[in-house]
């Protein structure tokens, strides 16, 4: 197997576990998504702050940038905006993502720490 293949995010869900741009409902943390083709990343996320939201990017290795936009429960108005994340992996095999990003107009670093979903639950 090809190292780069370990990284592929191709049909792989993740579930939000920490935040320090929200409070994280562990009973319904936001979750997302994932499709991959060629290192070009794209998918989806809703759940406990979003309503629906999307994302385009491309992977390099263990490292991920994305653009996304989303709508929130507290807000008609779209938030957008460009993260880093970097793929670790879990003592049982799981892909962990963390993200450091920033909303577009808002220069404060954010990060969260998103892990895959497996059948079962995480």
């Amino acid at each position: 197997m090809n190292k780069d293949d370990l990284f592929n995010l191709d049909g792989r869900r993740f579930a939000m576990v920490s935040s320090t741009a929200s409070r994280v409902d562990p009973a319904a943390p936001t979750c997302f998504a994932y499709t991959e083709a060629d290192g070009v990343v794209w998918g989806s996320y809703e759940g406990d702050t979003v309503v629906h939201g999307r994302f385009v990017g491309a992977r390099r290795g263990a490292e991920v940038r994305l653009n996304y936009v989303h709508l929130t429960r507290q807000s008609a108005d779209p938030v957008a905006g460009s993260s880093t994340n970097r793929i670790e992996f879990l003592p049982d095999g799981r892909i962990r993502l963390v993200e450091e990003f920033q909303f577009d107009g808002d220069a404060t670093p954010q990060v969260s720490v998103c892990e895959e979903i497996v059948r079962g639950g995480l």
